[in-house]
């Protein structure tokens, strides 16, 4: 093969696309593990289709035919994830009831650095952050599995269009027009948009930093004012999901309540601020209770998901399993 000259070779070079493979399954995916899964399976079977491989393509172009392939299979089996607010409309408080629904329904978080391979273009960087966002994945999710690996492509990953219709083993034509249809799609479900945040400047910085501030002191007014009024607060894996500062604040107030006394981590999820949250343990110390992903828009907080299967979150996240006091 043209591209390595040992199979420790191959090894060492595979191994360099991990991380844009993991972040092209997960935008095809909507899942952490299903993602790694995928690419283990690409890796596997690249190994296997060592002596099949004739060096017409690049190594990096064979390896995505492959979790491509791989990751249409998945979405023919009909998975499909989503965010509550996918599912239901919001709930006012008062009405409000914690259902949960199965792992597989949920679009999981996924650690930057897990997908976002270092890129020394900004533009790039902010591209890539912006395509791993949970919105724009979410909307994703709405798309065809070829549709959805047609945009992916040419649109985040800049891929030419004769580069996919070879890929996908069709016309440039072809190509074009999926691509089409899936930017229709995409701009019907418009995914909220979020501020960059790669660096963070000094303002997001300080509206994070009043954040943690006011929830850890259970600080309603401070927190309030930190939120946009039609901000947006959800809890997978329960479908409930609440809307504006009202609601919000009675969830936080009643059910919620049991959060108080809490201590926030900083961490990094799909592009965006996130936090480690941890609950008061009454033997003492703190124990984890949510990964939290913070949405900021125009200077405000727009959007607060907390992931609550900690079991799998704060593993993949590289997290403590609890806190000392």
């Amino acid at each position: 093969m043209a591209d390595v000259a040992a199979p420790e070779v191959l090894e060492a070079r595979l191994e360099e696309y991990r991380k844009e493979l993991t972040g092209y399954c997960y935008r095809m995916l909507g899942s952490a593990f299903e993602a790694e899964d995928a690419v283990q399976d690409t890796m596997v079977r690249a190994w296997r289709a060592l002596d099949r491989f004739e060096g017409r393509s690049s190594l990096r172009s064979w390896l995505y035919r492959i979790a491509t392939n791989v990751c249409m299979d998945a979405l023919h089996a009909g998975n499909r994830r989503a965010r509550p607010m996918d599912l239901t409309a919001s709930t006012p408080v008062a009405q409000a009831q914690l259902t949960a629904r199965p792992e597989a329904t949920w679009l999981e978080p996924v650690p930057d650095g897990r997908v976002l391979p270092q890129a020394a273009d900004p533009a790039e960087a902010a591209l890539a952050r912006e395509s791993v966002r949970l919105a724009f994945v979410a909307a994703l999710q709405h798309l065809p599995a070829r549709q959805r690996a047609v945009l992916i492509l040419r649109e985040v990953l800049a891929w030419k269009a004769s580069e996919v219709a070879e890929l996908l083993d069709t016309s440039v034509a072809s190509v074009n027009s999926a691509l089409q249809r899936a930017r229709a799609t995409l701009a019907a479900s418009r995914p909220a948009r979020t501020d960059a945040a790669d660096p963070l400047d000094e303002e997001q910085k300080d509206l994070l930093d009043r954040y943690v501030a006011a929830f850890e002191a259970y600080d309603m007014a401070a927190l309030t004012a930190l939120l946009h009024e039609d901000a947006t607060l959800s809890m997978p894996p329960y479908d409930l999901w609440l809307r504006g500062h009202d609601d919000i604040v009675g969830w936080m107030l009643g059910v919620g309540a049991v959060c108080r006394g809490s201590r926030l981590v900083a961490t990094a999820a799909n592009g965006t601020p996130a936090f480690a949250h941890y609950h008061p343990d009454p033997a003492g110390g703190f124990t984890p209770w949510a990964l939290m992903v913070v949405e900021v828009v125009d200077g405000k907080v727009s959007g607060i998901t907390s992931f609550l299967d900690v079991k799998r979150w704060f593993p993949l996240f590289g997290l403590p399993d609890r806190l000392e006091a």
